[in-house]
């Protein structure tokens, strides 16, 4: 990978490392937990930006991004696999592991936002992040985050649209290099802390 191509990732939360360690998460859980945490960490900085005067916790989405397929530990066919059984079953560890259920809701809505009684705000980022890492794209998810926006600073739909898709096309920039950079880890021991572009970091 040329130096240009490299990836600079963010640092995990340290209550969600605290998690990963005590879980002893596979290098390649660690691996797509790095990666949508940072999309999630670019995506709050390109909504800050745009959108100064928006009120939400970035902090709780950074890390529900980092901590959203935590259940995958008890369910690791799902990590190659369709399922849904991590859903409930990150629940119930981050809440054993003394993460409130307002942090713990991360692990289920990621995935079901759309059938959410209380969807909120940050459910919805957290869940857009997960798609975005690794190019995708979901209209439907995407109009709900505008609408949001739009909301905000009372803008018309189409001009928070414009400004969330430009956001998201920068972060889908780079998302072979992500898809690259996680297949590393498919079978090599996660070590947290190492250097940024040489391995999983938390």
């Amino acid at each position: 990978m040329n130096e240009q191509d490299s990836l600079a990732l963010h640092q995990l939360p340290a209550e969600a490392v605290a998690v990963i360690e005590a879980l002893s998460v596979s290098p390649h859980l660690l691996a797509h937990l790095v990666l949508v945490h940072d999309v999630a960490a670019r995506l709050v900085q390109g909504i800050q930006l745009r959108w100064p005067d928006l009120s939400f916790d970035a902090d709780a989405v950074q890390f529900g991004a980092a901590v959203h397929d935590i259940g995958k530990v008890q369910h690791p066919e799902e990590m190659t696999g369709p399922g849904s059984k991590h859903h409930a079953a990150g629940v119930a560890l981050l809440e054993t592991h003394g993460m409130s259920s307002q942090r713990a809701r991360f692990a289920r809505t990621h995935a079901t936002w759309e059938r959410e009684r209380d969807i909120r705000f940050e459910d919805l980022l957290v869940a857009l992040a997960d798609i975005v890492w690794a190019g995708g794209r979901n209209q439907k998810l995407e109009d709900a985050v505008t609408t949001h926006l739009a909301a905000s600073e009372g803008s018309a739909v189409w001009e928070a649209y414009m400004g969330l898709d430009d956001i998201l096309t920068q972060l889908s920039a780079q998302s072979d290099l992500r898809l690259i950079w996680q297949t590393q880890f498919a079978s090599e021991p996660a070590l947290l802390g190492e250097a940024e572009d040489d391995g999983p970091t938390a």
